[in-house]
């Protein structure tokens, strides 16, 4: 997919100023280049299928909902086109839309909001990270997170090591068999490290697939 050391992008967004400041962001940039654009949900599927990008950026809410189509639209890439890295531009900070993105792994996602369009470093460096395989996740999101489950300071802190271990596992979207052969223990050990770390990170009082990815936010803000 990648030329050179190009990054390939498609830009999706209903709004044609925002698509058009999205791809004069990334123009500045010679290893970046938009390849596509896509206005709603189905333009956005069809452009990845002719384009087969390394990357999408996307507006979280477009037509014909105005609701999730970014995250929707990651969801579906997850099947379609894995390779495909997926930035979802939101000018929401609730973790609640990241808890969403991230519920099937963090690898090639990233949540940032809307006005890092005006730091062009910022974005460009998302776009990268993704293409590569990583995520990232926009700091005001993390610290409305953090506020809701710790007191301020590094909220892993108190993990131990082999808990910081089972956590980097779970954010390469690994289940708890997935963990368990990973780090050749069982399954139960597992479960036994994650209810620990849960515990630790306070997050307790959320549904399962909830705490997960909280866990994982907290784990992509400490390495920063």
């Amino acid at each position: 997919m990648t030329t050179g050391t190009r990054v390939r992008v498609v830009v999706a967004d209903d709004a044609l100023l925002v698509r058009e400041g999205v791809q004069r962001v990334l123009g500045l940039y010679p290893d970046l280049e938009v390849v596509g654009v896509a206005g709603d949900l189905d333009g956005l599927l069809a452009a990845v299928e002719e384009h087969r990008p390394d990357v999408v950026v996307t507006d979280i809410r477009m037509p014909p909902t105005s609701t999730d189509e970014g995250i929707r639209a990651a969801t579906r890439l997850r099947q379609t086109a894995p390779e495909t890295g997926v930035v979802v531009l939101s000018q929401y900070a609730a973790p609640a839309y990241a808890l969403e993105l991230l519920s099937g792994g963090s690898q090639r996602r990233a949540y940032l909001l809307k006005e890092r369009v005006s730091e062009p470093d910022q974005l460009a460096a998302a776009v990268r990270e993704v293409a590569r395989g990583g995520s990232v996740v926009d700091p005001r999101v993390v610290e409305v997170l953090v506020a809701g489950t710790r007191p301020a300071g590094d909220p892993l802190a108190g993990l131990t090591k082999r808990e910081l271990e089972v956590l980097e596992q779970i954010a390469q979207g690994k289940s708890n068999a997935g963990v368990a052969a990973a780090l050749v223990l069982t399954e139960r050990a597992v479960e036994k490290h994650i209810n620990a770390l849960f515990a630790k990170l306070g997050l307790t009082a959320e549904p399962d697939v909830h705490r997960r990815v909280s866990a994982v936010l907290l784990y992509l803000a400490s390495l920063r």
